[in-house]
């Protein structure tokens, strides 16, 4: 029942644990986090790899989210997961706290003061359309102007994991009042994130950035953005299931009619 920080040597046993609960790998994505985010684990106590993982990523002194929280299936209800969530609530200080829920997971994370704020569907599919001609492939330069973009629509300070976009993902690209991103998963690509002053602009990236992906794009849409979401439906990108955000504290920061798909649904 001791946490202890992981470390890119865990990977592995990360991954092995995505996998006995029905979850793809994602070791792409796991790295990420180990890297930019606090990991802790709690070791099988028949010493055959983790029992339970979450990781705690802080924004500044004023946000953190909470992601990865596994328990593996022959470990269930042994409190392992309750374990995990003081542990990071502890690190994250007066931070407020968000993360993504299932409804698996919601009685959890309300016995531990989260509440649900919004709801966002996942949607999959090939994008049919034409290029906008409105954006252009980013480049480490244009870091500055991104940074500044995101700090003003999120209110919070993601720099460190912004910085990572360019080696992680597959292409940023950047309009006139707008950023966005495209990173390879296990079996798609997904779209985030995409920050812009107004729809046209995040129709052009998300656009433009989808027709640049091979095979299937997915796309996290908040459900308030409905307009959002019937366009990318008329171009081949439907709806397959929806989560819960919850956030323990105050309210989100930022205006999120600018925040049109986050990085990842772990990274808020």
């Amino acid at each position: 029942m001791t946490p202890r920080r992981l470390t890119l040597d865990d990977l592995d046993d990360c991954t092995r644990l995505a996998k006995d609960r029905g979850w793809l790998p994602e070791q792409h994505k796991w790295r990420l986090l180990l890297e930019v985010g606090e990991p802790y684990g709690i070791d099988a106590p028949d010493g055959d790899g983790l029992a339970a993982t979450n990781i705690l990523t802080s924004y500044g002194d004023d946000h953190a989210v909470i992601s990865m929280v596994l328990t593996a299936s022959r470990f269930g209800r042994r409190g392992l997961g309750s374990r995990l969530m003081e542990h990071v609530l502890e690190r994250a200080g007066d931070r407020t706290v968000s993360l993504y829920a299932t409804e698996y997971g919601r009685p959890l994370y309300e016995r531990l003061g989260f509440r649900v704020v919004r709801t966002a569907g996942k949607h999959a599919g090939r994008f049919s359309g034409e290029p906008s001609g409105r954006t252009r492939p980013a480049t480490p330069d244009d870091l500055g102007t991104i940074l500044a973009l995101d700090a003003e629509a999120l209110g919070t300070d993601r720099s460190a994991v912004l910085r990572r976009m360019f080696t992680f993902g597959e292409e940023v690209r950047i309009a006139d009042g707008g950023f966005g991103h495209r990173w390879r998963n296990d079996d798609n690509t997904v779209i985030g994130p995409v920050v812009a002053r107004d729809e046209e602009t995040a129709r052009a990236l998300i656009g433009d950035l989808a027709l640049g992906a091979e095979g299937e794009v997915r796309m996290d849409f908040d459900l308030t953005h409905e307009s959002m979401i019937r366009w990318a439906g008329e171009h081949g990108v439907t709806s397959s299931w929806q989560v819960s955000r919850m956030v323990r504290g105050s309210g989100l920061p930022g205006d999120p009619a600018r925040q049109f798909l986050p990085f990842m649904q772990a990274l808020g």
